[in-house]
């Protein structure tokens, strides 16, 4: 079985955007395949099973709103 899921995000600016991907795209590993445009942040999760699936999504959602928070603190 394949589950796939994908996920847009949009932020404030193109700039928080971009250091958004830059700090978790360097985990996506095959399991997500993410891309920007403009001030949205798209993504595409696959697994080979639903509780893969949100488990990789939960690790993904978890990792961007980290990323967020340290961009907006600086």
């Amino acid at each position: 079985m394949k589950a796939e899921c994908s996920l847009t995000i949009e932020f404030d600016s193109t700039a928080t955007a971009k250091k958004v991907l830059r700090s978790v795209s360097t985990d996506d590993q095959g399991f997500v395949k993410s891309r920007l445009n403009g001030r949205i942040l798209e993504a595409t999760i696959e697994s080979t099973s639903i509780s893969s699936l949100l488990h990789t999504l939960d690790d993904y959602l978890a990792c961007v709103s980290v990323a967020k928070e340290i961009i907006h603190k600086q």
